[in-house]
């Protein structure tokens, strides 16, 4: 240890007349931990309701969709399927029946989706269709099942054994005229996915059954493209567009909820930018300390230049003196926000409405980037807070300051 070192420490932990001076110094340490450990807690919030709903829209959805672009269906769709499998990167591709519709419970009548999927194929890649909220899978022959999310089960009041009736917005001709399609299902299960508004409007059937229902034998309504990287999403558009039929339209995950993520990218720098404000009103009790420092020990400074040490020794002393006080700061505000952030996730501390925010309650996660790029920011601010104290003590002239020892 550097006697500049020994000398910060002593000046920092050893009693001295001035305790006010030991209050600001308290007050900045605490300062510093509030600001860190509430980026974190902020940080930590944004970064686990992001995820959150991410993992929960991408385990309910596809990550690139391929249609039709004049919404008629897409035509031979098994081998544009088989085109789009020969790509690398792509995890599965399946189609997908979609029609808006109408479903009449026991209870009640609730307006959704109808979607016909390959269940099986699906259910090897969606943790939801692997453990239902209750029943089974709609089976194969037989009478055709309908799978409901759990809140539409709920809303219309059915459940596994029931019959609803589904009625679809398109029309067949019959002895009075043009009447709307409809048909009776037989619930085999329910489901629930974990995002609300996917849970509430969705009814999946065997891909078969959605098909005759539609009358779109030899058509679906897309493609269902999983690829190995979400976030190449962007970039396998543009190789699926080079590679696809011009009339043939793609979609990605990104494009669906884009509103929704710029939305939660832009609150978490304002929030980043606004806490940082607390970590530099904390960073100005480090250089009203060290000012008053420098007062303090004008003395001791003059004996320390008489006794031969260079102005880069005495710049040293006060810079460790507020780099202490910065890590100290630093390193209790990240113990304190990895506490808050811990207990939260154990305890679920803070509930939310899910039908608005599609979670039940708030994850903290925070991500080794963030906790780096917090931590190096808030000893950054520590750090230049010192510089002009430093220089100032590395100024004082030996013979003012001994003139009346």
């Amino acid at each position: 240890m550097g006697y500049e070192t020994f000398i910060a420490k002593r000046y920092l932990t050893a009693r001295r007349k001035q305790a006010f001076i030991s209050v600001i110094t308290f007050i900045s340490v605490i300062g510093i931990a509030i600001g860190v450990a509430a980026l974190i807690i902020a940080l930590a919030l944004i970064t686990g309701f992001q995820s959150d709903v991410q993992d929960k829209i991408l385990g309910a959805t596809s990550h690139l969709m391929v249609s039709d672009i004049t919404d008629d269906g897409l035509a031979d769709y098994e081998a544009l399927a088989d085109k789009i499998r020969a790509l690398p990167g792509v995890k599965s591709v399946s189609p997908v029946a979609l029609a808006m519709v109408l479903v009449k419970g026991p209870g009640k009548t609730g307006y959704g989706m109808l979607k016909g999927l390959d269940l099986d194929l699906e259910k090897t890649q969606s943790a939801w269709l692997q453990t239902l909220d209750s029943g089974e899978l709609p089976k194969a022959g037989g009478r055709d099942g309908v799978l409901l999310g759990r809140d539409l089960a709920l809303s219309i009041g059915a459940g596994p054994g029931d019959a609803v009736t589904v009625v679809t917005a398109s029309t067949r001709l019959g002895p009075l005229g043009a009447t709307p399609k409809f048909k009776s299902f037989t619930v085999s299960g329910t489901f629930a996915t974990g995002l609300y508004e996917f849970d509430s409007t969705t009814a999946l059937v065997r891909l078969e059954a959605a098909q005759k229902f539609f009358a779109m034998t030899d058509r679906v309504s897309y493609l269902q493209v999983m690829i190995e990287d979400i976030f190449a999403a962007e970039r396998f558009k543009e190789t699926l567009k080079g590679a696809l039929p011009p009339l043939v339209y793609v979609t990605t995950w990104m494009e669906l909820n884009k509103s929704l993520f710029s939305a939660l990218k832009l609150e978490k720098n304002i929030i980043f930018l606004t806490i940082i404000l607390i970590v530099i009103v904390a960073a100005l009790n480090i250089i009203a300390t060290l000012i008053l420092m420098v007062m303090e020990k004008t003395r001791d400074i003059g004996v320390l230049i008489a006794l031969g040490a260079e102005p880069g020794n005495i710049r040293r002393i006060f810079f460790y003196q507020g780099a202490q006080i910065g890590l100290v700061g630093t390193a209790l505000g990240t113990v304190l926000g990895l506490l808050w952030c811990l207990a939260a996730n154990a305890f679920k501390l803070i509930k939310v409405p899910v039908d608005i925010y599609q979670i039940s309650h708030v994850p903290f996660r925070i991500t080794l980037l963030d906790l780096a790029l917090i931590i190096g920011v808030s000893l950054t601010i520590s750090f230049l807070s010192t510089l002009f104290p430093s220089y100032r003590a590395s100024k004082v002239d030996p013979v003012t300051a001994l003139k009346y020892e």
